[in-house]
């Protein structure tokens, strides 16, 4: 055990250290750059000027010691300073965090809530009146843009309530913005539950023609102990994967709904630093991202072992 955890976390040094690499690079292959976008915005023709503007942002150094300067203050806690707002980046991604954390943790709660009870009762209850009712839900929403449904459902808001359900002001408390985050949520989580709830069937049914299923239910035991002490634990390791990948693609994937309600987070966020070319708000975004994309891969792995006792990883 204690092998592979050092060996698992070596792997996510070196990963994060590869897309480090990549993404400094890339970002810098993109044609244009800030100090072009602040010439043209502010009107100015005077290369010296620009020249004075590509030194001050540190653009005329080797790419070798930006690269070096910026890991240098990943590791300080110094993420920089960006260069529109010219506020520290830290003072300008630490508030958006919780925001965007709070969206894609109740949707990915939502998902988890609606997906695995109606996987299981779809799978339990197939070819039934309801499995196919559940069925056609799920496909529903797999095949329903979440930006789209946002639309939807600001537009019936307006109809029906005369009011817009947009994060247009501050929350004065904790319920308030549960209040306002809840249909965003809904509209992403409805997605995602529809593949978990996919998933949570296929996998069912898959494990319900396994043998020791009908041993068990030779020997007597209940339908209710058989479908869930037996079949489910075994079923959910696949769902626990598709859950994991979901929680990564809720961090970085909430551009358009974020846009759409008029949420303030991480993901609006990038979007607009990669239009003005803002260096150290992007590179620290997508590092973020990747970070967490990494750690939920870990923690993946981490529920497998606790799921099934029979994976074992050799030291």
């Amino acid at each position: 055990m204690g092998a592979y955890l050092t060996r698992r976390f070596l792997l996510m040094i070196l990963t994060l250290f590869g897309m480090s690499v990549l993404i400094f690079v890339m970002l810098r292959l993109v044609p244009g750059n800030i100090a072009d976008i602040l010439v043209d915005a502010a009107g100015i023709a005077d290369p010296k000027e620009k020249a004075k503007i590509i030194h001050e942002l540190g653009l005329d150094r080797p790419i070798i010691e930006q690269y070096g300067q910026w890991i240098g203050g990943l590791a300080r806690g110094d993420l920089g300073f960006a260069y529109v707002s010219e506020r520290p980046a830290l003072e300008e991604i630490a508030p958006r965090i919780p925001i965007s954390a709070k969206l894609a943790g109740m949707a990915l709660l939502l998902s988890v809530l609606i997906g695995v009870p109606f996987g299981v009762i779809s799978a339990v209850r197939q070819n039934t009146a309801l499995d196919y009712f559940l069925r056609v839900i799920s496909l529903s929403g797999l095949s329903l843009p979440s930006f789209w449904l946002g639309l939807l459902v600001l537009m019936a808001s307006v109809h029906w309530f005369g009011t817009i359900p947009i994060y247009s002001n501050e929350p004065r408390s904790f319920l308030q913005e549960v209040g306002l985050l809840s249909i965003p949520a809904a509209v992403v989580g409805f997605r995602s539950s529809a593949l978990v709830m996919r998933l949570t069937r296929s996998s069912m049914l898959e494990v319900l023609r396994q043998d020791y299923i009908r041993t068990a239910r030779s020997k007597g035991a209940s339908q209710t102990s058989v479908n869930y002490d037996h079949a489910l634990r075994n079923a959910l390791l696949p769902v626990v994967t598709i859950i994991g990948i979901e929680a990564a693609f809720l961090v970085g994937g909430l551009i358009v709904t974020e846009t759409v309600f008029n949420i303030p987070g991480v993901a609006r966020f990038l979007v607009e630093a990669i239009l003005w070319r803002d260096y150290p708000i992007v590179q620290n975004l997508v590092m973020l991202i990747a970070f967490v994309v990494v750690m939920v891969n870990f923690l993946v792995d981490m529920a497998y072992m606790a799921l099934d006792p029979r994976i074992k990883y050799a030291d």
